[in-house]
């Protein structure tokens, strides 16, 4: 109910403003339509620009942050390089393995010799790169004797989280990402740790294998490892973050986004799950009516991440800064081409005006004196047209009268006509009933088809019949017609029961069988004895064929040369052979060129009869028209 009530609602609107534009003038429905024209291709280039624009802005953003991500990651690869070489050499100094392996109390010559040649080229490995801010070796041995700032016994970090996972990967790398850089010999004691996170690399000593003596430790400042995530220069539109293995976010800690968005970093962590999971990344992120771009690219070596967080509030800004424009433009654009076409409708629809107020003036009777409209097109064209339909009006005014006398004295004729065909049938009637009192029932017979003829050619409602009603009035011809005869015609009819609703032309079959009997059996009397006649109807691609055929003594091939000629002749045709002697076969041919015109004004060019003729044996009439039901539909 709900939906047929506002179906309702909205006919009576369409309704209401159909009604209310009818009633606008032409030039405001023209300035309207031309403001629509306008204002469709506008709003469509307008559009067009507008995603153009914001796409370039888009992609120009994430190409420029994906440049500068790249480059950090470049820096990154540089520096675990650098950290990989540092300890690779000093993991495989035999000396310091051997110092690291010791479990006994080394001699005093001894650890003169390891301080001045070993330890000197550990302390060179860490002058060479600057970068590296710690060099140390952890020993498993007890009486292995710590070196200040690189050997270390292990029972300073052995219970460090980072140390038991690089113990379990069996001297392989393990990067380790921590957030503060820990005093190992604890000399400021109850002094705050200061927060300078650090990336480590762990390598386990063994020797023989699965002999564990050492482990190997390089560490860098983050700020150097990734010097723009931990860069000085505030940049409020973007932010780099490090990921590690396990979710945790290493960034600057002043002027972050995270201080604003409380948010993100769960959907940070949340996000890198999902992508080690799926591999599938979501680079769209909002929160407190802002909008952010991830950026992410892995860093495989070191099993982290390097995620380049971008604010679009300088985008969208820009963004909406060419929106404006864009439809500033086009309302200036708009008004200016809607004043133009005001002025210049006003110019042209003058004399359209000119022509609408004469039309009032003769609608309120006013006496017609003319109008004069200068120039051509439509308006003069239409106004030339006016001109002539008054003075035919005047003309038609006054013919009016007679007409109408006219059209009175026809009516009576028609009524008088009806009044004698009734009468005729009454007659008709009145004689059959005598010949059957008289036990005259040829006659009888004859008087009934007779009457059928006469109400079918008496009943003229339209040009179309069913073939039943064409087919019942040649019956009623042939028995009429078969009373002078000594031999009477036989109508044959090989028509299947669906043919009998086709639409055919009245009077269109009764001419051709009727020239049949005129004129087939005129010759020797052995064409006489059994005189019959067939109809035959076929079909093919929507073509309804009927034959008409008698086994009269035909035609010799001049006469039917001569009989073609007068049936497709445009005017009546009859040339010097004609001869007095020939009139009823010329008058066949009449007929015969009656039904074909008819067929040809009434179904078109492409259908009409054709004659076909044996001399001494047979004549067939052949009429091709559509297949027709009575409705006026052409059938498949």
């Amino acid at each position: 109910m709900y939906r047929v009530n506002r179906r309702e609602r909205a006919r009576a609107t369409w309704h209401s403003f159909s009604y209310w534009w009818g009633r606008r003038s032409l030039q405001s429905r023209l300035i309207a339509a031309y403001v629509f024209i306008i204002l469709g291709p506008c709003l469509l280039v307008s559009v067009y620009f507008y995603k153009s624009i914001n796409n370039t802005y888009l992609r120009d953003a994430l190409e420029k942050n994906d440049y500068l991500l790249q480059m950090e990651k470049l820096h990154i690869y540089n520096q675990i390089e650098a950290m990989e070489r540092a300890a690779q050499m000093a993991y495989s100094d035999e000396d310091v393995e051997e110092f690291l392996a010791n479990v006994t109390e080394p001699q005093l010559i001894d650890l003169v010799n390891f301080n001045t040649n070993a330890y000197v080229n550990m302390t060179r490995i860490q002058f060479n790169n600057p970068n590296i801010e710690h060099l140390r070796l952890y020993s498993r041995s007890n009486t292995v004797h710590e070196i200040w700032p690189i050997i270390f016994r292990e029972e300073r970090v052995s219970s460090t989280p980072w140390f038991q996972k690089a113990l379990q990967l069996k001297g392989q790398e393990y990067w380790s990402f921590q957030k503060s850089d820990p005093d190992l010999m604890q000399r400021y004691l109850g002094a705050p740790t200061e927060s300078l996170p650090k990336v480590s690399l762990l390598r386990e000593k063994s020797r023989p294998a699965d002999n564990h003596i050492g482990m190997v430790q390089v560490d860098m400042m983050l700020s150097r490892f990734t010097p723009k995530t931990y860069t000085d220069v505030r940049d409020n539109q973007t932010q780099m973050f490090l990921v590690d293995s396990e979710m945790q976010l290493f960034t600057r800690p002043d002027h972050s986004f995270l201080q604003d968005n409380s948010e993100m970093a769960n959907v940070i962590a949340d996000r890198y799950r999902n992508f080690r999971a799926t591999g599938e990344w979501d680079s769209d992120y909002s929160e407190n009516g802002k909008s952010f771009l991830f950026i992410n690219t892995p860093l495989d070596r070191i099993d982290a991440y390097l995620l380049n967080v971008v604010s679009m509030d300088g985008v969208m800004g820009d963004i909406s800064r060419s929106r404006n424009f864009i439809i500033g433009a086009n309302i200036g654009i708009i008004v200016l081409l809607t004043l133009i076409a005001y002025i210049m409708n006003a110019f042209i629809l003058k004399n359209l005006r000119r022509l609408t107020e004469t039309m009032k003036s003769v609608r309120r009777g006013e006496a017609y004196s003319g109008i004069t409209i200068r120039g051509g097109g439509e308006v003069g064209e239409l106004a030339h047209h006016f001109s002539k339909l008054m003075n035919t009006i005047n003309t038609l005014v006054a013919q009016a009268v007679s007409k109408q006398a006219l059209s009175k004295e026809a009516e009576l004729r028609t009524l008088h006509n009806q009044i004698d065909a009734h009468f005729l049938y009454n007659t008709l009637e009145n004689i059959k009933m005598l010949a059957e009192i008289e036990n005259q029932r040829t006659i009888s017979d004859a008087l009934t088809s007779l009457g059928g003829m006469m109400r079918y050619n008496f009943k003229w409602s339209g040009e179309y019949v069913k073939l039943r009603d064409e087919v019942r009035h040649i019956e009623n011809y042939i028995e009429v017609m078969n009373i002078r005869f000594e031999y009477p015609v036989k109508l044959v009819l090989h028509i299947e029961p669906r043919y009998l609703e086709l639409e055919v032309l009245k009077m269109s079959l009764q001419p051709i069988v009727e020239n049949s009997v005129k004129h087939a059996w005129n010759g020797e009397k052995e064409n006489l004895e059994n005189p019959n006649i067939h109809i035959h109807i076929s079909e093919t691609k929507g073509d309804i064929f009927i034959e008409l055929r008698d086994n009269g003594m035909g035609l010799t091939p001049e006469r039917l040369v001569a009989l073609n000629e007068a049936i497709y002749a445009k005017d009546e045709y009859c040339d010097s052979s004609c001869e007095p002697k020939d009139v009823n076969r010329r008058a066949g041919g009449i007929g015969l060129r009656n039904v074909h015109q008819r067929l040809q004004i009434f179904y078109g060019e492409e259908y009409g009869l054709v004659v076909q003729s044996e001399a001494g044996s047979w004549t067939m009439v052949r009429l091709t028209l559509p297949k027709v039901l009575l409705t006026g539909e052409k059938q498949p």
